[in-house]
Parts: C-alpha cells; structure tokens; sequence
C-alpha cells in the first residue's frame, strides 16, 4: 500500500451515570496510516452537578465513586485528552453518544472544545457486514477481535479502531475519506 492516510483517534466514554455529562472514563486509540500507534485511558472525577454514580452503570462498567476519589477533575482530563488527539478526526462506534457527551461535559465546565470532525464505526460496520447485531461487541466478535474487556473505555476504543481497520481492508480503501465513500457515510462536526 502507497501513501496511506488513514489517520483517526477512536473515542470511547464511559458516565456516572444517565446523563452525557458524567464521563468518568475515556479511552483513546490513535491510529497512524493504518497502524495503532498510542493509547491513553483515564479515569477522573464526572463534572459537577453530575458527579454522581448510578447503580446501573456502575453495573455496566464496573467504575466505582471510590475509584475515582484521587482521580483528576474533568477540567484536567479534557485538556489532556485535546492533547492527545490534536487535530485528528474522531471515531466512535455509536458516534452519536461519545460526541455528545463530549459536547455535554465541556459545555457543563464551560470549556471552548475544538469542533471536531467525527465519524461512527457501527454506522459503517451497518454498509459493510451483514450481522445480527451491529453492537461493539458482536463486530469486535465477527472480525476475529474477541479478547477484549467489553465496557473498558480503553478495550473499547481499541475494538472501534481495529473495527475500523477491518473495514478499510475489507473494502480495499486507504484512507478515511474513502472508507467513508464506500460505506455512505459522511464526516460530521462536533457544533
């Protein structure tokens, strides 16, 4: 392959509990022509008045108010997490949830966020695979990728982005734009 341009960051949240703007985790995936090349996870604080934890998603991911006590704030999470993504065009599988609580929890600390550009791998796996299911984990599966902590923000990132890579190779595309191309999808902004 010559001149491969599929560059992303795959995005992944975990929240407190209903609301978008009580991340507690993130997990990122930055992937290089094509390559994984870099990770960060991070567990902080969910930005008040939503710093609270519900039963239910506690029981989903298992991230405990305790775990989180020494955390850092959301207010020192997003700036790291801006770093390491730079100018990179975001994926999530479930788009529409990740971005919005990105969207949520910086508009709840009052934070200028960049206006990203985002795509959504279970959007694309829809145009590409043929499933049952078209959930994280029942893609992750049909791709092979089947060892992997389901509802870990950072596994969970990892999956979308390999997700991702399956696609392009699937569909014989060397860069985002294209896969998007092939599978009718669009780059959307944040705003």
């Amino acid at each position: 392959m010559e001149d491969v341009s599929l560059n992303f960051t795959a995005i992944d949240f975990e929240t407190a509990n209903k609301s978008p703007a009580s991340p507690c985790a993130v997990g990122l995936v930055k992937v290089r022509d094509g390559e994984i090349t870099d990770s960060l996870s991070m567990l902080f604080k969910p930005p008040f008045p939503n710093d609270f934890f519900h039963s239910t998603n506690i029981s989903v991911h298992g991230i405990t108010p305790e775990m989180v006590i020494d955390a850092p704030s959301w207010e020192e999470a997003i700036i790291e997490l801006l770093l390491f993504v730079e100018s990179d065009t975001l994926i999530a599988h479930n788009a529409g949830f990740d971005i919005g609580v990105l969207r949520a929890s910086a508009e709840a600390i009052n934070f200028d966020l960049p206006n990203y550009s985002y795509g959504c791998s279970l959007r694309m796996s829809r145009k590409t695979y043929n499933l049952d299911s078209y959930r994280l984990n029942s893609v992750a599966y049909a791709i092979g990728h089947e060892e992997f902590n389901h509802h870990d923000a950072l596994a969970d990132s990892d999956a979308c982005a390999r997700i991702v890579l399956h696609m392009a190779d699937r569909h014989e595309v060397e860069s985002l734009e294209d896969l998007m191309q092939k599978t009718s999808e669009r780059i959307k902004t944040v705003f």
